[in-house]
């Protein structure tokens, strides 16, 4: 079975699904979800204005409310994504350490 190839940010997945984003790899022991809460009209599209950030732990024997390490509110998704790399980056480095 081929392995699905997904879009890359600083060398880890994006993937976008309606207004949730996940980064990171799965089979790592974190990755980030994203989830647009609202958008404004800018010339021909719309654009996030209030982006959820959350650093969950990919265990599956914890519930999805123990799972989050850290969640925060951005007001933009380049904020937001500028946040999550540097969380996912931290929280992978120390797990390996």
């Amino acid at each position: 079975m081929a392995e699905t190839k997904f879009f890359q940010y600083k060398g880890k997945p994006l993937v976008r699904c309606g207004d949730t984003l996940y980064y990171g790899d799965m089979k790592d022991k974190y990755v980030i979800k994203m989830v647009i809460k609202s958008k404004q009209p800018a010339a021909e599209m719309d654009v996030a204005d209030k982006v959820s950030v959350q650093l969950i732990s990919t265990d599956p024997n914890l519930s999805p409310r123990k799972a989050i390490v850290k969640s925060s509110e951005k007001a933009s998704l380049y904020l937001a994504i500028d946040i999550a790399s540097v969380w996912l980056q931290k929280a992978l480095k120390d797990a390996n350490a």
